[in-house]
């Protein structure tokens, strides 16, 4: 069995380097069952007006090898600023294949398309790595933008455990009240 642990905390990792993160925690249900953590800000970050906040999920395998990922993450935005979300998803999708295709792996992303995370008109895209042509992984973003916070939602698992955990993720999507 080929171990996907790597790829997975890069995927994570590259969520964590995102521009797009919040200030105050939302309300949020995460499946029972799966790892929760908050996520603690860097001590070596730089100083900003209001913390940034960020929830983790993990599900594990009976060996404790990681098999999805959820997370959560925003930051708020300084007055008069206006997020480009789109360009922001653009971005985070572009990393993501460059760090999987350096890696050795292949990956095709949807084009992003309009859909809802809470109450917010937000953006989605999938990305579908593959390794010598077998589907491997999978990696959605959503991101949204309030008045004075942007977001993020990504998941991302291996590809049967991403599978099996849709009605678990559709379910955190619902649950969440931002």
């Amino acid at each position: 069995m080929i171990k996907f642990r790597k790829p997975l905390f890069t995927a994570v990792c590259l969520l964590l380097a995102s521009s797009c993160v919040w200030a105050a925690a939302p309300e949020l249900h995460w499946p029972s069952g799966w790892q929760v953590e908050e996520v603690v800000p860097d001590n070596d970050a730089p100083a900003k007006p209001q913390p940034v906040s960020r929830q983790r999920a993990i599900k594990n395998d009976e060996n404790g090898n990681t098999l999805m990922v959820m997370e959560l993450t925003g930051t708020p935005i300084e007055p008069g600023h206006t997020v480009n979300l789109q360009g922001v998803l653009l971005e985070m999708r572009k990393s993501i294949q460059k760090d999987f295709a350096q890696s050795g792996y292949q990956s095709v992303c949807s084009k992003m398309h309009a859909t809802t995370l809470s109450r917010l008109d937000a953006l989605e895209t999938t990305c579908v790595i593959t390794e010598n042509g077998r589907h491997v992984l999978s990696q959605t973003l959503v991101g949204a933008v309030d008045t004075d916070k942007a977001y993020v939602f990504s998941y991302a698992g291996q590809a049967d455990a991403y599978e099996a955990s849709k009605d678990e993720v559709s379910s955190v999507r619902d649950s969440l009240k931002l």
